[in-house]
């Protein structure tokens, strides 16, 4: 951000559509707003008006105008609601940016200016870049729960209780000679404890608001001519892989993204696992196994004519063993579902399977805690909690780890340390966002 700029940006989607939104923000959008409509519009009130620019109407539109502080970005905003066509919308930037100051927005750069002034704190943010870029149903009321601050009020809440433990802590260092400053509350460790559990809980959670903002992964994986491709095309209702009777024919990982009642299901082809002298194959199956790692479920593939192979677990991943190609043979004994893609036996019993698993690992209300940031400053916050319990008879100690944990929450609400955070998921963002 260039201190005293106003920037300007479509804000809306992709061209030609019915209306295109126009966005500018910054100290000059006021006198520019009054100049292209003759006047300043009422506050907080869409006003039909013609847009003139440069002594030329470009268009007639709702126009609105936010005074700052009270506002997306908390600087001075306008809104320009037009007609979205190509040439209409070109016309607008090019006048607009002629004015003295003003520069056209870089990605993210409003949402920016909006964290900047106070408006929204780190773990909102991104929260609006999850409804942004939310699929599913699922996705929406998890991101919506971010965006809305409640992961925000949790934190604070946490902050503060953490502030009240080490006043009580740092009262008994400062003042332990003043004879109104007794000893410690009898629940003070106990509230400490609860603190710790309620954090923990947490915790917890991020696995599954994980798995609902990035998809649950399922790994279909076996030998080679299993029918994995086979599998992931009648899955997802399309033929997205190749597939032959040659084995080896898929030796690269290919992701297939499907709605299943709400929530996102990554399904993952693969190479099929087996010894080969193959350089090209055997990267494939190092991918592959990889992959099978990384999964939240593993479809492990059997068919009749294919020799059996044993699966090795390497992850904590769920496994449904699965026989396909029925329609040439009995399932195998010890296969859990039993499939043929040939004549669709099976598939919609394992889609039906699929979508239970998929609402089971994601139940309950939204979990607000889905990232790896969120993970690393919750578990730092639960070890600096323990160790200030487990010093409790160092004061100094304790109240050292106390307020490490407090650093922890707030580098989670981007109060401190937040540059890098903030380069990384801004460019995430799209232009007039």
């Amino acid at each position: 951000m260039r201190d005293g700029d106003t920037i300007v940006a479509l804000s809306s989607g992709a061209l030609p559509s019915g209306v295109a939104v126009i966005r500018l923000s910054g100290p000059s959008a006021g006198p520019i707003l009054g100049e292209v409509l003759g006047a300043l519009p009422p506050s907080r009130h869409l006003t039909l008006a013609a847009i003139e620019v440069g002594g030329e109407v470009l268009d007639r539109g709702l126009v609105a105008w936010f005074p700052g502080p009270h506002s997306f970005t908390g600087e001075d905003c306008a809104e320009l609601q037009v007609h979205g066509s190509p040439a209409v919308v070109r016309a607008l930037l090019r006048g607009l940016g002629a004015y003295p100051g003003v520069r056209l927005a870089e990605a993210g750069e409003f949402t920016r200016r909006a964290f900047e002034n106070g408006k929204l704190d780190l773990t909102e943010v991104e929260g609006l870049g999850d409804l942004i870029d939310a699929e599913t149903e699922g996705q929406r009321k998890q991101a919506i729960a971010r965006f809305s601050g409640q992961l925000s009020s949790r934190l604070e809440g946490w902050r503060d209780r953490l502030l009240d433990l080490r006043a009580e802590l740092e009262a008994q260092l400062d003042f332990s000679d003043e004879g109104d400053v007794g000893e410690l509350p009898a629940g003070y460790r106990a509230a400490l404890a609860a603190l710790n559990q309620e954090i923990h809980v947490a915790i917890e959670t991020v696995a599954r608001g994980r798995i609902v903002r990035e998809g649950l992964r399922v790994a279909l994986a076996g030998p080679p001519n299993v029918g994995k491709s086979s599998l992931i095309n009648a899955m997802a209702k399309s033929d997205v892989a190749i597939v032959t009777d040659e084995p080896g024919t898929t030796r690269d990982v290919r992701e297939v993204a499907i709605d299943l009642g709400g929530q996102l299901v990554i399904l993952v082809d693969m190479a099929g696992l087996r010894d080969t002298d193959s350089k090209a194959e055997a990267e494939g199956v190092r991918r592959a196994r990889t992959q099978i790692a990384e999964a939240d479920l593993v479809l492990w593939l059997m068919a009749p004519d294919v020799p059996l192979l044993e699966f090795v677990p390497n992850s904590s991943a769920a496994v449904w063993r699965l026989a396909t190609k029925i329609d040439l043979g009995p399932a195998l004994a010890d296969a859990e579902l039993a499939i043929s893609t040939k004549t669709g036996e099976g598939v919609s019993v394992l889609m039906g399977r699929l979508k239970d698993f998929a609402s089971a690992m994601t139940a309950g209300e939204p979990a607000v805690v889905s990232r790896e940031r969120d993970l690393l400053a919750l578990e730092k916050a639960a070890a600096a909690l323990h160790e200030a319990d487990k010093q409790f008879a160092e004061p100094e100690i304790a109240a050292e780890a106390l307020r490490q944990a407090a650093h922890a929450l707030e580098r989670l609400l981007g109060r401190m340390d937040a540059e890098s955070v903030l380069d990384r998921l801004f460019n995430a963002f799209c232009i007039g966002k």
